[in-house]
């Protein structure tokens, strides 16, 4: 699968122009009727054919160029840097640069001063003289976006491996820190999962403090080359900012004065706990970021290149690539294909393929062997917690996690299946292992219970985006629907979690989306999660919703929302309208009754004119969010789920708990 294939533009074909005359029909009229359920006959043909034959789906994801140059970057480190995977990447980075010379990190989105950085470092690496147009158009603008001092810590980092930067002038975080007992402030475990596999080998990247030769200098990109780093006042040691500067000075001088063996054991510590945490196709917890940070930590500690848990990390890294038809290498950040497996099974059943179809079959017996039943770091918060659950990716035995693992279970209960005994059986220990997760204050985080201090991303170091994982109101309401389909509606902690998401709801009627863009993602999760717990249609927390959503729909009669809104006001529920977006606000719509409102009919029907002749929608924009604003996605196979989804909801009806199981 490619990058071109996935997210190519394609002409509107004629079944996309034969439904555009469904314009002037009236509400559930029997035109809009019968091209919304060609659209999704054609949808579901398209989506059966990108099955792999193992039975799983799986779309690129997409983010932004840190990740190409980083890749590059860690390969310049090792000294394994070719020439072939450095052309490839510079074609991707060069093609995603605006015209003003820097790069954003979401389609249409803003230039970003570390991303820009990065991409010129690696074209640089790439043999683009700073001369060129291209290049001194981005170093123009670094140096009038503040140069590298203004940048993030990790493109700091990055520079420092090579000398561009100081270390003195980065952030402390040293190894003693894995020595924290976990009911201490800022121990390893007070980070979301992602912040924490991350920081742990940071930390012997920080105590190492290695330099490789610079290939070149960056003298282009400081806004003044003779003070790089220019001095900045402490903020006042009566907030949290001005403490955890003093604390940072501190660092730094217990850095130099460290004592060398109570250093070599917590070093060797946090080498155990990487090791410890290897998954079995050589990644870790399925992402690259930490992949790449704990190759760089374990190299540091003496781990040679062909060491078998080198070499296994370093070919899981390759493995991130995606190749497209012109020869240009973009890297996944992640991969998603037990997400995209459990929203495709939803999708097809929804949309009328039989319950006993192979390829739906085929998919169960996929996610059943994904299942997770060996205790993570999850355990920590909980222990005694049986395990069970799924995990986002092929390999991350570590982080199971509860937003998959609800989608999983609503996606095997759609399905008639030959062994309903081992169904069954899985489904039990999910829920659970997710009842289990629930925090205290009853709702769902992503990864942990309880992950909610607010230390973390106080620290001078944590400038990447979130680092902790409190509950979230899209992941509290997938639980609530699952809970509901496995008959729970009533049950005490059911109910915690539903006054979670009633308590939670924004005065203008819309939900918060954590992990999808934005407000409309938020509300078209909690929406059907509510109906289906019980809540009648005509509850006033389901009212706001709809008026919500009728409010901020485009002209052209769907939906969209500009990652910009997790900042600004002004773009909440704002934004060039989008096949995943418009599915959501239609998926919440027809959960609350509104099948033949004149919102749902032009929502319909945007969908089927916009449909293309294989059957997919285009989608250049990122809807999917790793970090609110700081790290967006675009998650490839969403424009042909989510659309199946409305689509199916609204010539089939509404699927229900009695249905599903």
């Amino acid at each position: 699968m490619t990058a071109t294939t996935d997210g190519s533009a394609g002409a509107v074909g004629p079944r996309a122009a034969a439904a555009s005359k469904t314009n002037d029909t009236g509400a559930g009229a029997p035109d809009l009727d019968g091209a919304a359920a060609r659209a999704a006959e054609l949808a579901v043909e398209h989506l059966l054919a990108r099955q792999d034959p193992e039975g799983w789906w799986k779309g690129d994801l997409e983010t932004n160029v840190t990740m190409d140059a980083e890749d590059l970057l860690l390969r310049q480190f090792l000294g394994i840097l070719d020439a072939d995977t450095t052309r490839a990447a510079a074609l991707h980075i060069r093609r995603l640069q605006r015209e003003d010379g820097a790069w954003p990190t979401f389609h249409g989105g803003p230039g970003d001063l570390s991303a820009t950085i990065e991409a010129y470092v690696a074209l640089r690496l790439a043999g683009d003289p700073p001369e060129a147009p291209h290049m001194a158009r981005a170093s123009a603008r670094v140096r009038a976006d503040g140069g590298i001092a203004a940048a993030r810590v990790f493109t700091r980092i990055w520079l420092a491996l090579f000398g561009w930067w100081r270390w003195d002038d980065l952030p402390e975080l040293p190894p003693e820190l894995i020595f924290l007992p976990k009911w201490f402030p800022l121990n390893i475990y007070d980070f979301g999962c992602w912040a924490r596999q991350t920081i742990v080998p940071l930390t012997v990247v920080s105590a190492k403090r290695p330099v490789r030769p610079a290939p070149f200098p960056l003298d282009e990109l400081h806004s003044d080359p003779a003070r790089p780093n220019p001095p900045r006042p402490l903020a006042p040691a009566t907030g949290w900012d001005g403490i955890f500067q003093r604390l940072d000075k501190a660092l730094h001088v217990y850095h130099r004065v460290a004592p060398r063996a109570v250093r070599r054991t917590a070093m060797n510590l946090a080498a155990r706990w990487i090791v410890e945490r290897q998954e079995n196709d050589g990644c870790w917890g399925g992402i690259q970021p930490p992949a790449v940070y704990s190759v760089i930590a374990l190299h540091l500690l003496g781990y040679d290149l062909g060491h078998p848990v080198m070499r296994a990390g370093l070919e899981s890294l390759d493995r991130f690539a995606v190749r497209g038809e012109d020869g240009s290498r973009m890297i996944e950040a992640c991969q998603s294909p037990v997400w995209d497996t459990c929203l495709a099974t939803i999708a097809l059943a929804d949309a009328g393929v039989r319950p006993d179809h192979p390829a739906l079959v085929k998919a169960v017996d996929w996610m059943l062997d994904e299942e997770i039943t060996r205790t993570g770091d999850w355990a920590v918060r909980r222990p005694g917690l049986p395990p069970g659950g799924w995990a986002f990716e092929f390999h991350n035995d570590t982080y199971p996690d509860i937003d998959d693992t609800a989608e999983v279970v609503l996606a095997l209960r759609r399905v008639d299946h030959p062994d309903p005994d081992r169904v069954s059986a899985a489904v039990g220990r999910g829920a659970r292992w997710t009842l289990g997760m629930q925090s205290r204050d009853g709702g769902w985080g992503a990864f942990d219970a309880d992950n909610t201090s607010v230390l973390p991303n106080k620290l001078p170091f944590c400038d990447f985006g979130e680092v902790i994982d409190p509950p979230s109101a899209d992941v509290t309401a997938h639980v609530v629907e699952m809970l509901a389909y496995e008959g729970m509606a009533q049950d005490p902690r059911t109910r915690r979690g539903i006054e979670w998401l009633l308590a939670e709801q924004d005065p203008n009627g819309a939900w918060f989306g954590r992990w999808g863009v934005n407000y409309v993602y938020g509300t078209g999760s909690v929406v059907p999660a509510l109906t289906a717990a019980g809540l009648p249609v005509s509850h006033p927390a389901i009212r706001r919703a709809v008026g919500w959503l009728g409010s901020v729909q485009n002209e052209d009669g769907g939906w969209g929302e500009d990652l910009r809104s997790y900042h600004a006001k002004e773009w909440i529920g704002r934004g060039d309208s989008t096949a995943s977006q418009t599915a959501w606000a239609l998926i919440a719509l027809l959960a609350a009754g509104e099948r033949d409102s004149e919102p749902v009919r032009r929502g319909v029907a945007w969908l089927a004119e916009t449909q293309r002749e294989d059957g997919s929608w285009d989608e250049p924009h990122f809807t999917g969010t790793g970090f609110p604003w700081d790290f967006s996605i675009n998650y490839h196979l969403y424009r042909q789920v989510f659309p199946l989804t409305a689509l199916g909801r609204y010539v089939h009806g509404e699927p229900s708990p009695a249905k599903g199981r």
